[in-house]
């Protein structure tokens, strides 16, 4: 990025975050609006658990509904963005039998590690948590409270899934600033499309070689916070493995798309979560729109035999972006871990089903559930840079 959109972005923000507290300071002068805790899925071990989540204006939105209008799609949009955040409140965490009290930034989100009262232990990968909003509190309202889960893996896992969400899981056109704006503020849960065989691809690497392993599945991505729900309920309704959402604070600028911020969010996250699970080797899924294959060649740098794979799906069609990402298989290559560049699903899957990471037979599902996604009722449109259903690459193996 230039010096000068450097500096018209730098005062975009800056007017933007002084716009905003002003509003917010009127606002808290005028209404008495009540507040959420929204208690976010975390994740954890047996002896420690990363609590998140945020004390926020309630926005009103419910879920979606196959009859929401563009209309009412974008006043949903405004009331998540323009919900006011609760700064420096106190919220009491319950969590194993053991209570925190953490405090909010000035986003009103609030974040920490909590070690549980006795070992979290059980078949129950699950595990739930609760928020309560100590401080502020109004004396004639009920209390505010939320409740949240933490994932621990299961003791069965062979492997742990790390994902991208956007231009990965979901059409976004993330590299293209107007399109993913309009994407994500016309939209709902309903009318964001997956890519082909996503959903049954996650649910193979989840299952696993056994078929049940119950594989844990992480999704990191630059996506809003805001659109939490949006992309929670997203998943449910293409029933993608549910996991833990890494996103990140809503930015004003057209930089909140900017690789940089997309690459020291997610390089963090990453580390977190197999810092977190030492026992575990990881597949590392993303696309070629933003960074992810120079993101998850510097983590299979750092974390030396703890990578399986790298799966990044081709979604630019550059000759040059194509060889940059090949010189990276090759880099990967050097450090004992494979990349596959595909168009589709099915080329990973079949790769995964090759090394007796997913069962064979779940390669025929997961071309069902591809062809399905092509057809589906002619909403479907041609994901970026993949062409017309049906027409994806073969994959580039680069494998030991």
């Amino acid at each position: 990025m230039s010096d000068w959109s450097d500096e018209i972005e730098f005062l975009l923000r800056k007017a933007g975050k002084t716009a905003v507290a002003a509003a917010r300071a009127v606002g808290s002068a005028l209404d008495d609006d009540p507040y959420d805790v929204v208690c976010y899925r975390g994740y954890g071990s047996s002896s420690r658990a990363w609590i998140h989540g945020r004390v926020i204006e309630r926005s009103g939105v419910g879920a979606s509904t196959d009859a929401d209008s563009t209309l009412r799609n974008l006043l949903n949009t405004y009331r998540r963005a323009e919900a006011d955040p609760l700064p420096h409140a106190r919220v009491n965490v319950d969590f194993a039998g053991r209570r925190t009290a953490l405090t909010t930034n000035d986003e009103g989100f609030f974040d920490g590690w909590i070690e549980p009262a006795a070992p979290a232990v059980g078949d129950d990968e699950w595990h739930s948590w609760d928020g309560l909003l100590e401080a502020p509190a109004a004396p004639d309202h009920d209390p505010v409270k939320g409740s949240g889960e933490i994932l621990i893996p299961a003791k069965t896992a062979s492997f742990g899934v790390i994902s991208d969400i956007d231009d990965t899981v979901i059409q976004s056109r993330v590299s293209n600033f107007i399109q993913a704006a309009r994407t994500v503020m016309l939209g709902n849960a309903r009318t964001r499309l997956p890519f082909p065989g996503v959903a049954a691809f996650y649910r193979a690497l989840r299952d696993g070689a056994s078929g049940d392993d119950r594989n844990p599945v992480f999704y990191v991505s630059s996506s809003p916070w805001n659109i939490f729900d949006v992309i929670s309920e997203f998943m449910d309704l293409q029933k993608i493995p549910k996991g833990p959402l890494m996103l990140r604070d809503w930015d004003i600028a057209p930089s909140s798309l900017a690789s940089s911020r997309h690459f020291d969010h997610k390089g963090v996250a990453i580390r977190n979560i197999m810092e977190t699970n030492p026992q575990l080797q990881f597949v590392l899924i993303g696309d070629t729109s933003q960074h992810d294959p120079e993101i998850y060649r510097q983590i299979v740098s750092e974390f030396p035999h703890r990578v399986r794979a790298v799966y990044i799906r081709d979604v630019t069609t550059s000759a040059r972006r194509t060889a940059s990402v090949q010189k990276l298989a090759d880099e990967i290559l050097a450090d004992h871990s494979s990349l596959v560049l595909a168009g589709d699903s099915l080329g990973a899957a079949t790769h995964a089903a090759q090394h007796g990471w997913i069962k064979a037979e779940a390669l025929s599902g997961i071309g069902e559930d591809k062809l399905a996604d092509e057809g589906l009722e002619g909403r479907k449109v041609p994901a970026p840079g993949g062409g017309e259903p049906g027409t994806a690459r073969p994959p580039m193996v680069v494998d030991g």
